[in-house]
């Protein structure tokens, strides 16, 4: 009998649709537990989906697990890692210890939950683990912030603890910046962009954040020159089965995520991340930022995210098929990696590149990732391009379908 996996998230974020088909062509019968009119239910992938209700999202999650039993959870944002580290520790404040078991099977050591939550904690770790990372610091206070740049000086970078994907992020370049920044990015979510989001998104994670009025903490992070860089791992208590290494070459905007890759090796990244996963006794899937310093060409971590990123999905050889590996983890089989999907080092991210510029050279120029055997898929994301891009019209974007349609997939 296959093994089954549960794939958790909050949001309608494609690269998690893009997850369900690798897992399930790595051999996983996968089911979600997701939000309303989620594009993975435009996949052939997942066999059963439950319902994920912003309101109550630790009940949401346990109904599903319940429901489904999967031998593995894999959180595919942020929020969703986020919910099951409480779900574990509600579950063993309970004594019920089965529903903890599996959340500690799927995630690693229940000690590391406190770490990859907290970007302070978990870059004071790597820096005692020997790892080489940017200087962090919480800030509370304008007085803290203006200390800290006094010290390590300006631009400097402010980020908020428990965003992802560039939101939360600050780059300063003022004294008078840096504090705007700080007390915009320690407020609580305006109730608008809570209730915006909600309704049209359907993501509800704002909505508790703002009603309750929490703060964010927030840290500062020494600002390196030089050019951002990404890994994602499968991993498997405490050992990395499977990485792969990018350098960032286009963003969705200055602190967004990646929307063009080139693969690289690079031995301070690969070093990097097995250190923290033996160190943190971590299992599932999870990646890890960096900056690659100009002058140097050192590779200095920036953060750890604790869940499935949006490169995870691409299965590039022995080594390098994170779904294979994990399947092989958990099934006790003989590793099989899929089929090379390229053989080029540029990787165009879709629908990211073409929502970002659709008349981006990377479209023709690098492998663009399209899901070609998921066509509803691929509808949707165009659908969804035309709602971000409002001025796109419908034959425009029809002509560029049919455009990309006859690009060869050069491999």
């Amino acid at each position: 009998m296959k093994p089954s996996v549960l794939v958790t998230t909050t949001c309608r974020w494609f690269p998690t649709a893009r997850l369900a088909v690798a897992l399930a062509n790595a051999g996983f019968t996968v089911a979600a537990a997701h939000p309303s009119s989620h594009p993975i239910c435009k996949t052939t992938a997942v066999s059963k989906t439950y319902p994920y209700r912003g309101l109550a999202p630790l009940a949401s999650f346990a109904a599903a697990i319940s429901a489904m039993k999967p031998d593995l959870i894999v959180p595919a944002d942020d929020y969703a890692a986020r919910h099951l580290h409480r779900l574990y520790d509600r579950e063993s404040r309970s004594g019920k210890g089965e529903l903890g078991a599996l959340i500690e099977r799927s995630l690693g050591s229940p000690e590391s939950f406190s770490f990859v939550n907290a970007r302070s904690a978990f870059m004071q770790l790597a820096e005692q683990s020997g790892v080489r990372v940017a200087q962090t610091e919480v800030i509370a206070t304008a007085r803290e912030l203006r200390q800290w740049i006094s010290r390590v000086s300006l631009p400097t970078v402010l980020k908020a603890d428990g965003t992802s994907g560039g939101d939360g992020v600050r780059i300063v370049h003022t004294l008078e910046d840096a504090e705007q920044a700080l007390r915009e990015l320690q407020a609580p979510p305006l109730l608008a962009r809570a209730a915006k989001r909600a309704l049209v998104d359907h993501d509800q994670t704002l909505l508790w954040p703002s009603v309750l009025r929490r703060r964010s903490v927030v840290n500062a992070q020494a600002y390196i020159s030089g050019s951002e860089a990404t890994s994602t791992a499968a991993c498997w208590k405490g050992k990395v089965l499977a990485s792969l290494h990018f350098e960032v070459l286009k963003k969705a905007d200055s602190a967004g995520h990646a929307t063009v890759v080139r693969l690289i090796e690079n031995a301070d990244m690969s070093k990097a991340a097995e250190i923290m996963v033996r160190r943190l006794n971590l299992s599932g899937l999870l990646g890890f930022d960096f900056i690659l310093e100009a002058d140097t060409g050192h590779a200095y971590l920036l953060e750890i995210n604790p869940r499935a990123t949006q490169v995870g999905h691409l299965t590039l050889g022995p080594g390098r098929d994170l779904p294979a590996a994990l399947y092989s983890a958990v099934s006790g089989e003989s590793l099989q990696p899929a089929p090379i999907v390229t053989n080029r080092d540029t990787i165009a991210l879709f629908p990211q590149e073409w929502i970002r510029d659709p008349g981006s050279e990377f479209l023709r120029s690098a492998y663009h990732d399209v899901p070609w055997e998921e066509p509803e898929l691929v509808r949707a994301c165009v659908q969804a391009g035309r709602n971000q891009r409002t001025w796109y019209s419908e034959q425009n974007a029809d002509q560029l379908l049919t455009s990309a349609c006859q690009i060869p997939e050069h491999k």
